[in-house]
This record gives C-alpha cells, sequence and structure tokens, in this order.
C-alpha cells in the first residue's frame, strides 16, 4: 500500500465530488471520453465478502473484483462541475455536486492565486431573463404575412457621422464628396467575440473561423469574428478572408509583430482593429496564458516561448483615456491607411459612461466603436478572485451609455456593442433583441459558438 500524507489531496478537498451509483452503471465509457479535465478514470475496485450457505455456519470468503468509475484527486484534473458525464450517461448513474467543504482555496496557495476560466459562479442571475419586450403591432400597419414579409437588420461598424458633418455639396447639379469621411461597414448585428488562439484549441479556433467564412460566403451573412489577443496564422493574415476578422490588439500586444511584418504582403484590409482595453470576466487585469497551453505553433504565432503569458493589466506608456484615444487610435487608424475602423473594448464598470462620451466628444472622430463587456462574460484563464468578485452587468451599461448619447444629440455615432452572458441560457437571439431594445447596436457573442 502506498505512504499516505497528511497532506495529501482527497476528493473532499474539491470544489465538485462526484456521485457514483454502481449498480446503475453499465461501464459504456462514455462519462470518462465525455470528460475533458480526465477528472474521472475507470478503476478496479476489489471486494471481500464472507458468506455461508447451509444449516451449520460455515463462512467462506470470497474475493470479487468489479470495475468502476472514480473520481480523481488532484488539483490540476479535478472536477469543475460542467456536468457532461451526467449528460451522456445512459442510466443516470453518475453527476457532478458542489461541495461545501472545499479546502483547495488553500491547497492552491503554494502556486498562487487560484486560477480557473469560464465565467462567474456567484453571479448566476442575469438582468436579460427578466426584461419583457412589449410589442405594439396592434397600433400599427402590421406585415399582411409576418411570416413571409421578412427584412434584413445590419448594424454599422466605424465613425458614422450626422447629416450636418457629411462633406457633401452640390455642384452643377450632383453631389460632390469634398473629403474623407470615415470608414464604416454595414454587418450582421451579431459579432463572434474575440476568444484567442491559446484560449480555444487551435482546431477549435479554426472552426468558428471556417464558419465565418461560410457564412459569408455561401449565405450571404455578414458576420465578423475578432482574432482574439494571441494574434492570427499567417496564411490568413495574407488571404482575401481576412476582410471577414477583426484584428484585436490588447496590453501584451502578443502577435503583432506578425501582423505587422504581414501588412505589405495582405491582399485586403481587415474588417477592423479593436484595442481591448480590459474585458468584463476581469475587469482591471490582463490576459493570461496558462505554460501548459504554449505549444509549439502557439509560441511561433506570439513570438514567444513556453512560459505563462501574463499582459500588463493596462497598455503601459497611456496613462489617460485622452491619450489612449489619440496614440492608440490615431497609430491603428494610420496602420491600414484610414481605411479600416478601429474600435475599443473596455470591461463595463461605473466608468463605461464617462470613457464613452470622452470618445463621442472626440474631435478627430476616430473611434468607430465601443465594445463594453459584462461580468457573465468567459475568459480562458483568470485568477478566481477576479470571475467570482469583480465586474458590471452590461446592460445597465448600455442602456446608460445610450441615454447619455442622447442627452448631447449624438446617438449612433459610436456603434454600440455589448457583450457578456449573451445567449448564456441557449437562446442569443433574444438577448441580441433585448440589447438592441435598450440601445446597442449590436452584440458580441463567445461561449454559445462552442
Amino acid at each position: 500500500m502506498e505512504a499516505v500524507k497528511t497532506q495529501d489531496i482527497g476528493v473532499n478537498d474539491l470544489p465538485w465530488i462526484i456521485e457514483y451509483h454502481a449498480e446503475r452503471c453499465t461501464m459504456c465509457g462514455s462519462c470518462v471520453a465525455s470528460c475533458t479535465f480526465k477528472a474521472i478514470k475507470v478503476e478496479v475496485q476489489k471486494k471481500s465478502m464472507t458468506h455461508s450457505e447451509g444449516a451449520v455456519p460455515t463462512p467462506v470468503h470470497t474475493h470479487i473484483a468489479l470495475p468502476i468509475i472514480k473520481q480523481v484527486a488532484s488539483l490540476t484534473d479535478f472536477c469543475r462541475g460542467c456536468g457532461m458525464c451526467e449528460k451522456v450517461c445512459p442510466n443516470n448513474a453518475i453527476h457532478p455536486v458542489r461541495n461545501p467543504d472545499s479546502r483547495k482555496a488553500l491547497l492552491s496557495r503554494d502556486s498562487g492565486p487560484i486560477k480557473r476560466g469560464g465565467r462567474t459562479n456567484l453571479n448566476a442571475q442575469r438582468t436579460l431573463d427578466n426584461i419583457i419586450v412589449g410589442r405594439i403591432s396592434q397600433m400599427t400597419d402590421p406585415s399582411l404575412d409576418s411570416q413571409r414579409h421578412t427584412f434584413d437588420i445590419r448594424a454599422p461598424f466605424g465613425r458614422v457621422l450626422s447629416s450636418k458633418e457629411l462633406p457633401f455639396e452640390v455642384v452643377d447639379g450632383k453631389l460632390v464628396k469634398k473629403k474623407t469621411t470615415p470608414p464604416v461597414q454595414w454587418i450582421y448585428p451579431l459579432i463572434f467575440s474575440d476568444m484567442s488562439i491559446g484560449a480555444l484549441s487551435t482546431r477549435a479556433w479554426e472552426a468558428v473561423a471556417l464558419a465565418v467564412g461560410y457564412l459569408n460566403e455561401k449565405c450571404n451573412i455578414p458576420i465578423r469574428m475578432s482574432s482574439g489577443e494571441g494574434g492570427m496564422p499567417g496564411n490568413l493574415l495574407k488571404s482575401d478572408y481576412l476582410k471577414y476578422f477583426i484584428i484585436q490588439i490588447a496590453s501584451g500586444h502578443f502577435g503583432w509583430n506578425r501582423i505587422i511584418k504581414a501588412i505589405p504582403h495582405m491582399v485586403t484590409d481587415p474588417a477592423g482593429v479593436l484595442i481591448k482595453i480590459g474585458q468584463g470576466a476581469k475587469p482591471g487585469d490582463g490576459g493570461l496564458l496558462p505554460s501548459a497551453k504554449v505549444a509549439e505553433h502557439i509560441q511561433a504565432i506570439r513570438g514567444v516561448p513556453k512560459a505563462t503569458l501574463s499582459s500588463p493589466p493596462n497598455h503601459q506608456g497611456l496613462y489617460s483615456i485622452e491619450e489612449s484615444v489619440q496614440k492608440m487610435h490615431l497609430s491603428m487608424n494610420a496602420a491600414f491607411g484610414f481605411r479600416v475602423p478601429v474600435a475599443i473594448k473596455c470591461a463595463a464598470s461605473a466608468t463605461s459612461v464617462s470613457v464613452y462620451n470622452n470618445l463621442l466628444r472626440d474631435p478627430y472622430k476616430i473611434c468607430g466603436g465601443f465594445f463594453i463587456d459584462g461580468i457573465q462574460g468567459g475568459t480562458g484563464a483568470a485568477n478566481e478572485i477576479s470571475l467570482d468578485h469583480t465586474g458590471h452587468p452590461v446592460v445597465s451599461k448600455i442602456r446608460d451609455c445610450y441615454l447619455s448619447a442622447v442627452n448631447q444629440g449624438l446617438q449612433g455615432q459610436i456603434p454600440l456593442y455589448g457583450g457578456g452572458g449573451i445567449g448564456m441560457t441557449g437562446n442569443a437571439a433574444a438577448d441580441a433583441f433585448k440589447m438592441m431594445c435598450l440601445g446597442a447596436n449590436g452584440v458580441f457573442v463567445g461561449k454559445i459558438l462552442i
């Protein structure tokens, strides 16, 4: 028998405990195969039995070996409570149960703060679920057949000038454009959110990218996808499909050496550039990619060695909103010849309205979109304290920003996009519609795609 130490990890130390009913199990192996965390395994259990048959007690000892499903006691391969084992089991023989006596927080301290991915576990209630949209079709002229008379909806991505600011003049009875205007694209009001290569596996990222190409080329739906912080494959940067992708730059600048070198070889411009200032799942924290995920191709794309990659909490060298607007927006616009809209992404917070107001009042009119990410957004990895105890719901901040723009007569000039928990309950269309009713031009979604 192995030696047991007082500091060894036990199942009761973990945040989730697997309840297993051997009498229902058919040992089909579906639960073990579906567990991506390797939190359960097949093991042979030895049982000793003593029984007696006949009028006179004659004890007989027998030993049998039974195959069972056992939970792994480990701080790396532990159950996250996703419930996939329960979903694939045909006999309801297994399911995870939250452990109120978990000691994982104490056992993990020797390796720094606890880190995990996903989204907050404590703020499960969603404002969107409590919003009901009232229809007024009884008081308007309805379509002849609401099932047949449909329409396509599009949202702007780029700075929209007011009618008074448009540089048009009538010359000899013709409308003449006197100077250039900010680039604007009209896209589908649902953007595939920024999930980097590394946060997602390469195959998963490529699958989402292929879906974007298919939706645009075959279905004529102008979906756009944000690349995430981790850069992009070189062959995509030099392909015609780049026009469907929004390139993201964050505080770590990962992958941007390759992107800048690829600019002279690009056959088309990207759909836009997204400057990530903050993230709803972990406001105030930079990106985090554990070393276990930094495979060779990730090292090549990001230009880094195999190590845990932490982005700074803020963009180095930028110490105010105004400085950020001027330096980053102007440099990103100039990189693509002012042909590409440049947007900014922030975590929903008490300062969201202030940031939006500064962007609206910018005399250069260089901001092409304001993305607000709420507390229920997901992330590849973050400190657990950030995931569970920081952030702000996106719904109220979208509404506050919209009303602030309305009060200034500037609504619609910088498109508003909201994200963080969109489609969390499986109905992204309803969530997107409610967000648009509150003032958003569109939404961005991530986890529901995968």
